[in-house]
C-alpha cells in the first residue's frame, strides 16, 4: 500500500473522530468559541509536528507566491470551519459531515481545471456517488 494512501486513510479516521468529539465539546458553548479552542490546539500541534520532523529550514524556501496561496488556503479553511461548526451546533453531525464532504466535488473540479489533473472514469463514478449521496441527504 503506498504511503500516501496510508496517510489518507489515517486522515479519514481522525476526521471522522473530529466531528463527533467537537459536537460533544460545543454542547454547552457557542460554536465559534469551541472552534477557537480547537484551532488553538491545532496550531500548537501542527507547529510541534513541523519543528519535530523538519525543523525550520523551509523558511528559506518560502516565496511570496507560496505565502499568498497558503494564506488564501488559511482564509478558506477558516470560513469552512466556522460554517461547519455552526452547522454542527444546530444540526445532526452525520448529516453535516456527509454534506461537508461534498467539498470533494469542488476539489475534483478545481484540480482538473487549475492543476490539469486527469478526470478518470473511476474518479467520475466516485464523484457521482458522492453527489447522489448529498442529494439524498438534502432532499426533503
Amino acid at each position: 500500500m503506498p504511503q500516501w494512501l496510508i496517510y489518507a486513510l489515517l486522515s479519514t479516521l481522525f476526521a471522522g473522530l473530529t466531528s463527533v468529539l467537537a459536537k460533544f465539546g460545543i454542547s454547552k458553548i457557542n460554536s465559534d468559541f469551541g472552534l477557537a479552542i480547537r484551532t488553538s490546539v491545532v496550531f500548537l500541534l501542527v507547529w510541534l509536528n513541523t519543528i519535530s520532523w523538519h525543523g525550520l529550514k523551509d523558511f528559506a524556501n518560502l516565496t511570496p507566491k507560496s505565502v499568498l496561496f497558503l494564506a488564501l488556503s488559511g482564509v478558506t479553511t477558516s470560513l469552512s470551519w466556522i460554517f461547519y461548526y455552526r452547522a454542527m451546533k444546530m444540526g445532526t453531525v452525520s448529516y453535516v459531515a456527509a454534506i461537508d464532504k461534498g467539498s470533494i466535488l469542488i476539489t475534483i473540479l478545481l484540480s482538473f481545471t487549475l492543476l490539469k489533473e486527469p478526470l478518470t472514469p473511476k474518479l467520475l463514478i466516485g464523484a457521482g456517488f458522492i453527489l447522489i449521496g448529498m442529494i439524498v441527504l438534502i432532499w426533503k
